[in-house]
């Protein structure tokens, strides 16, 4: 089971950037898909973005393509979401879920991971 504890939401103005933290409890990282959800108040999960740390390869959906972006420190155990131009609708808890490469491929989707942390609320507001 994997532990992931993500950090860095906050209350950002439009235009505004942040960036989240995935931290995770594995001693090595490089053979993982870590997805980035987010969720707003009465919508459902949305995939954001994914990467595989085996060969750092990542996917956006098209909402935050050129926007966000998904890097991984191995030696940190850390993913991370680094979000640019923020807009109001990017508002939602924002969380990051783990599970073998093959389940970062295209578009995120919750189905394909069995591990998830409890998210960090980002609000882009001015």
């Amino acid at each position: 089971q994997v532990q992931l504890v993500e950090s860095g939401g906050g209350l950002v103005q439009p235009g505004g950037s942040l960036r989240l933290s995935c931290e995770t409890s594995q001693f090595t990282l490089n053979y993982y898909a870590i997805g980035w959800f987010r969720q707003a108040p009465g919508k459902e999960r949305e995939g954001v973005g994914c990467i595989r740390t085996s060969d750092g390869s990542t996917f956006y959906t098209n909402s935050v393509k050129g926007r966000f972006t998904i890097s991984g420190d191995i030696a940190k155990r850390t993913v991370y979401l680094e979000m640019n131009s923020l807009k109001p609708e990017d508002t939602g808890n924002y969380v990051c879920a783990a599970d073998l490469p093959g389940a970062c491929f295209g578009d995120p989707k919750a189905v394909n991971y069995d591990n998830w942390g409890q998210g960090t609320q980002v609000t882009v507001s001015s």
